[in-house]
């Protein structure tokens, strides 16, 4: 989580919320869906994504909206920051998301692949050599790096 071991923190822009990850993250995601577009207001977004018991909020509650069935978006009722994407992972149980902009420490989550990548903005591709998948991380990536 950082050099010290300290774990690592984050929460809203007015501080009505705040939160505490118990692990590393299991994955660092760039999401080009129209859902997480809509959700943040921006061409992508980026989130730090780990088991829901792995999460550990420490001050005020979010606020969820359900976006679609089984699938909450977390944000600060206060200040409007958005804060969580949350659902079921399936084999790994409850997920939960954190747009790793909301972090104290946001430089300390690195993407690790993009997602959605065909929902993409046309206009908009990151100039890095990461995997890039069609849906969610389904196995091998249809191509790495930005298109040339």
């Amino acid at each position: 989580m950082n050099d010290e071991g300290k774990r690592a923190s984050g929460g809203c822009m007015c501080g009505a919320v705040r939160y505490e990850l118990i692990t590393e993250p299991l994955a660092v995601i760039f999401c080009h869906c129209g859902s997480c577009r809509r959700h943040t207001g921006a061409a992508a977004a980026t989130l730090a994504g780990m088991r829901r018991d792995d999460v550990r909020f420490t001050r005020g509650e979010r606020a969820i909206y359900e976006s679609s069935p089984g699938v909450g978006r977390g944000f600060c009722e206060r200040c409007g920051t958005p804060l969580t994407w949350e659902g079921d992972g399936d084999e790994l149980g409850p997920l939960i998301e954190i747009h790793i902009g909301t972090f104290d420490d946001p430089k300390a989550f690195a993407p690790e692949c993009h997602i959605h990548h065909d929902e993409r903005l046309p206009w908009f591709e990151v100039a890095d050599e990461l995997p890039r998948h069609h849906e969610w991380d389904e196995g091998e990536p249809y191509r790495h790096g930005a298109a040339q």
